[in-house]
């Protein structure tokens, strides 16, 4: 099983180009942090969920840390969530999307890879029964939601949410549709990808999800 250690973690999470910008005792201040979040939330360090907890871990060390080091809540929470969505790429599957197959791999490689990347703690309903232009899935449990709920920081959560935004709304020829999500107050996250014959702007709107 991967090691679970506050440096190695950094490395993968989306902070791995702006951790080192911060000054040395910030960064021995978020590894200590880490340290200790690591073991508050030791049931969730499996094999599974090795990538999640490195984005959670390390975003909640780093905006706790930076308020201590003089920043105000706000200018943490800016700091924190600019620079997660600022590591993002999605260009790799909007091109992808252009493909005639991009859907029917969808529902074959989603599920098998949150099967991999899923560890304790996670729940999903898969829909088998979807028109081939349509794919849906809902997550019932998620521990994103579970460990920033019961600390009072969801607002972490749901800027771990908009990163689905970024890397699927603006997919070619397919609307993502979410209308609620477990970390914004709803009850499941709902995931639905509607293929189109034509892209956006042409005959159809993308929906504005959260």
């Amino acid at each position: 099983m991967k090691h679970y250690e506050p440096k190695a973690l950094v490395k993968i999470s989306r902070y791995q180009n702006f951790f080192p910008t911060l000054e040395e005792d910030i960064q021995k201040d978020i590894y200590k942090r880490m340290d200790e979040l690591l073991e508050e939330e030791k049931e969730y360090c499996d094999k599974g969920n090795y990538e999640h907890i490195a984005q959670i871990v390390t975003s909640i060390a780093m905006y706790e840390v930076l308020q201590k080091h003089g920043k105000t809540e706000e200018e943490a929470y800016k700091i924190v969530s600019e620079e997660m969505w600022k590591f993002l790429d999605p260009s790799a599957m909007q091109k992808l999307s252009k493909k005639r197959f991009f859907l029917p791999l969808m529902k074959k490689v989603v599920p098998f890879g949150f099967s991999k990347r899923s560890g304790i703690g996670w729940r999903y309903t898969w829909h088998k029964d979807d028109a081939k232009n349509i794919f849906h899935f809902e997550c019932n449990e998620c521990i994103y939601a579970k460990i920033l709920g019961k600390r009072g920081l969801l607002k972490l959560g749901a800027m771990c949410c908009h990163a689905d935004i970024i890397n699927y709304g603006s997919l070619h020829y397919t609307d993502f549709i979410r209308t609620k999500t477990l970390c914004q107050g709803g009850d499941v996250c709902d995931f639905k990808f509607i293929r189109h014959e034509t892209d956006a702007g042409d005959g159809w709107e993308r929906t504005k999800s959260i």
